[in-house]
């Protein structure tokens, strides 16, 4: 076969290595990374030989619907293996070319940011502006126009094969639950490997430079399709408003009007009355919480984050359908070692900031543990106050065995 395009084999054995370490299910041809490296050299070889023809065609995107946290449900589309593995020799090839153009307040999905740095932005600018505008996109991947998106590809590079297949995964159809084919004349399939850099590329000129150019005084933050900006008074926030709504019309875009509003930043200084004095943010919760100033010893009341209540029931969630408490096939070194780690991610991430919201997750982890121990030991059973000593023991004599147990016996079950 004629090689039109001069692709690397090693590109193609790096994507592989990529795809394969960040896992993932199976596509619409039913075939596992594990069924795929059966055939490993074969396979590979077949991706590049394609690709390097112009013969490569994207097999369809299969739909799985994912509840979302707030409610309702987000249609992920999980590209074949070869497929994923295919996007991300584009990927590689092409975000080289992007990234260093995009500015710095954009941290979803990028190099060395992180949804804590924008946290930790936005946290930093609630106390130097008194007003928020938070925005959140309405079916964002479902909804970009694709000869906008080619335009901004094209922008940034010549190379034939990569406007190629990312002209062709937009155009990819989908295979809906019920299985049926939809093609696509707008959006991008949430779910795939190109999917994300291609977000941030249209929203890096629908918004970022936009907001740059004609507002320059106002601070932003996104994240993906979630985005703050900062205004000193109220009158400009709800001038911005109108002005991101008419900017994303002209785009294809629309603003999703149930999480899209404006904020006032109370705190101990700020004296105004205004319906909205809180919003979600990444998964943080920002409002007027108690604080101290070191320096002063002094309490205060502070507009900073917490983990937010739709985090903190989803992470109950996840604890229950476990049904750890069922599990008296383990003792507590295996529950450990097999759960402590999603624990540490929790940490990690929600205890960032005003750790002490994260109580009432760590106090339903134990006292599941407490009725573990009730149901694995015949000595503990219907006895919940021994029960609960048992466990508080345990915290006291083996903390690292669970990461908030590191914390001190204060936080067991409060």
């Amino acid at each position: 076969m004629t090689r039109t395009y001069d692709i690397p084999k090693e590109l193609v054995m790096k994507a592989y290595k990529l795809v394969k370490a960040n896992a993932g299910s199976a596509g619409v041809d039913k075939q596992s990374l594990e069924d795929f490296q059966e055939n490993l050299e074969g396979n590979l070889y077949k991706i590049w030989n394609r690709m390097s023809s112009g013969s490569y065609f994207p097999p369809a995107v299969k739909a799985i619907p994912i509840p979302k946290k707030s409610g309702g449900i987000r249609i992920l589309g999980v590209p074949t293996v070869g497929d994923r593995i295919a996007q991300m020799v584009v990927k590689l090839e092409f975000e080289p070319k992007v990234e260093p153009c995009f500015l710095k307040d954009s941290y979803g999905y990028r190099p060395n940011k992180s949804a804590l740095d924008a946290i930790g932005i936005t946290r930093k600018r609630c106390w130097e502006y008194n007003w928020v505008l938070e925005f959140d996109i309405k079916g964002l991947f479902d909804n970009i126009p694709h000869d906008l998106m080619m335009k901004a590809v094209r922008k940034h590079t010549n190379c034939k094969w990569v406007i190629l297949y990312i002209e062709r995964w937009l155009k990819a159809s989908i295979l809906t639950s019920k299985g049926e084919i939809q093609r696509r004349d707008r959006g991008c399939p949430q779910g795939g490997v190109i999917s994300p850099l291609l977000s941030n590329l249209f929203l890096h000129y629908v918004y970022d430079l936009w907001m740059e150019r004609n507002h320059p005084d106002k601070p932003w933050c996104r994240y993906a399709d979630d985005g703050i900006a900062h205004c000193k008074m109220e009158e400009d926030a709800k001038q911005l408003l109108t002005e991101i709504k008419e900017r994303f019309a002209e785009c294809g875009l629309e603003l999703h009007s149930d999480k899209t509003k404006i904020i006032y930043c109370k705190d101990s200084n700020r004296k105004e009355d205004y319906p909205n004095k809180s919003f979600d943010f990444l998964g943080y919760t920002f409002r007027c919480r108690r604080s101290r100033n070191s320096k002063f010893n002094k309490i205060f009341g502070g507009f900073t984050p917490g983990v937010s209540k739709t985090a903190l029931k989803s992470m109950k969630k996840k604890t229950r359908s476990l049904n750890w408490r069922n599990r008296v096939d383990l003792n507590l070194e295996d529950i450990s070692k097999i759960y402590n780690i999603v624990l540490i991610g929790w940490n990690n991430y929600y205890c960032k900031y005003h750790k002490s919201a994260m109580r009432p997750v760590w106090a339903h982890f134990n006292k599941t543990l407490v009725e573990w121990a009730m149901k694995k030991y015949k000595g503990l059973r219907n006895r919940r106050r021994k029960a609960c000593k048992f466990i508080t023991n345990l915290a006291e004599q083996c903390p690292e065995m669970f990461v908030h147990w590191q914390q001190g016996i204060n936080i067991i079950f409060t």
